[in-house]
């Protein structure tokens, strides 16, 4: 059964969340930040650090975009764990593929 509040058709049990255009402001001033921060962070020298941190980062800013920009902090639990088993999923492929890089025999040809 659908009702209809403001001219928008809603099924029952769903629910839909409007966002202010506030919270998009501090997310976009965050992900500046953000970038900000990895230019400076590029121009010093941590040696081994450096992609470590970088990473970081991007990790950081890539929470923000998927939780807020893809509505995912006000979605379905469904939806939650299609993005967790998709995340999964890229960690598992990144992880075999490293182990395969790390277990060739470097030097014995």
């Amino acid at each position: 059964m659908q009702h209809e509040s403001n001219g928008v058709p809603e099924t029952e049990g769903e629910h839909i969340h409007i966002v202010s255009p506030k919270i998009y402001l501090a997310i976009f001033a965050a992900l500046l930040v953000g970038t900000a921060i990895t230019v400076g962070v590029s121009y010093i020298d941590m040696g081994v650090f450096n992609p470590i941190v970088a990473l970081f980062i991007a990790a950081t800013k890539m929470t923000l975009v998927v939780l807020f920009f893809m509505h995912i902090k006000y979605s379905t639990k469904l939806t939650k764990l299609t993005v967790i088993g998709g995340l999964f999923t890229f960690l598992t492929l990144i992880a075999m593929t490293l182990s395969d890089y790390i277990s060739r025999a470097w030097g014995r040809w």
